[in-house]
């Protein structure tokens, strides 16, 4: 199984003076997991906001704010920055991208920022009117044209109660970026389509037919396409947080999905088909609400599309189309039929009654079929590991051809 890109990576994580600086715990919490050497600094503003104790404790040393008398350097303001692979600014304020734009070099963050060759992502946090006035959003521009990378805020809820754009990206997004910079960028240019989540099928206005499909591994795989330098669409029945770099499509029943899905292969150079899309669907949907006064109602089934079939007969030439089996019995002869039958170049299979595989969970189990090799079985594993191995899978097959 690859590694994560931030495996073995130092980065040094920079906090300034904002509300969102919080965030900033989870942020290194996330790094240091995929492997990273986190190197905290904290300007004299961020004290406001959060403690030393908490940072340092989950980075992978002490947090660092001062120029002078610093115990790890006598020249901090260049050995921090010499020494780092990534640059991350998460929250910037306003105060910080200025003096970044202007190499305003008051303190040992920006000193960093200045002495370094790495690679630097700044991901702003502040109140609406500020990120929208002109000289932020020139200043922005500024540091784009350099080669900085921006993880732009969300749009919510904000510090007083208002709402609007500005609010810091969230910790999956950063650390997303992150991913984006230091990896290998091996499917750059390449684009792939990925579906996720379980479809429902209306019964009536209020009640559906569903599965226990939480998406989660469908956005894992899209989250690590884009990742390693795809353009990403995600077709996704759920509302789960958007992978940085990646392109939403909402559906809700097999048909929207179907749709959803053909006319994106139809471009699309990798088809992923994740989503537990329902087998059955109700053959007449009801108007209103089926009241329980009426007694239980009786509903007739009908076969929903073979989505994943479907994208299999209309394969382009070139194209790689991955489809996933979640089985409960005889998981190997199961997936090796659907392989067979619907024309896929691999097939992710898992024992969805195993402990801690498949539906809900944040692990997941797999087997790897192809047409022309052994099953490969891979133990449990976290689903973005899962991810990283099928995209392995992936651009092992794009570059046999």
């Amino acid at each position: 199984m690859s590694a994560s890109p931030l495996a073995g990576k130092r980065i040094v994580l920079g906090v300034t003076g904002g509300i969102a600086a919080y965030k900033a715990i989870e942020v290194s919490r996330r790094l240091v997991d995929a492997g990273a050497h986190v190197v905290p600094i904290m300007t004299e503003a961020a004290h406001h906001f959060v403690g030393t104790t908490t940072l340092s404790a989950l980075a992978s040393e002490p947090v660092q704010t001062e120029l002078w008398h610093n115990a790890t350097s006598p020249i901090p303001h260049t050995f921090v920055g010499q020494g780092a692979d990534l640059i991350i600014v998460a929250p910037a304020t306003a105060k910080s991208i200025a003096a970044y734009r202007m190499g305003y070099s008051h303190d040992l963050l920006q000193n960093t920022l200045i002495a370094t060759r790495a690679p630097v992502i700044v991901c702003p946090a502040m109140h609406t009117e500020m990120w929208e006035h002109p000289s932020v959003v020139d200043n922005i521009a500024v540091l784009r044209s350099r080669g900085v990378h921006i993880v732009e805020p969300e749009s919510g809820r904000l510090a007083g109660g208002d709402e609007g754009a500005g609010r810091l990206a969230s910790p999956e997004s950063i650390v997303a970026a992150a991913e984006r910079v230091l990896g290998p960028a091996d499917l750059a240019g390449v684009s792939v389509v990925v579906s996720a989540g379980g479809t429902r099928e209306p019964i009536d206005a209020v009640r559906v037919i569903a599965n226990r499909s939480s998406g989660k591994q469908g956005y894992a795989v899209a989250a690590e396409a884009a990742a390693r330098g795809a353009s990403v669409t995600l077709v996704t029945t759920v509302s789960l947080p958007t992978p940085q770099g990646c392109r939403i499509v909402p559906v809700e029943t097999a048909a929207q999905m179907q749709a959803a899905m053909e006319q994106a292969a139809a471009t699309h150079d990798v088809v992923v088909m994740a989503a537990a899309v329902a087998d059955f669907r109700p053959a007449q949907v009801a108007e209103g609400k089926l009241k329980k006064r009426d007694g239980a109602p009786k509903i007739i089934l009908e076969p929903t599309p073979d989505i994943l079939a479907g994208l299999g007969s209309n394969k382009r030439v070139g194209q790689v189309l991955v489809g996933f089996a979640a089985e409960t019995d005889d998981l190997v002869a199961n997936a090796q039929s659907k392989l067979d039958k619907k024309h896929l170049d691999l097939i992710v299979a898992n024992d969805v009654s195993a402990p801690g595989v498949g539906f809900a969970h944040d692990t997941n189990a797999v087997t790897l079929l192809r047409p022309d090799a052994e099953p490969v079985e891979i133990d449990l594993a976290s689903k973005r590991d899962i991810a990283r191995v099928v995209i392995d899978a992936i651009i092992a097959l794009r570059d046999a051809r």
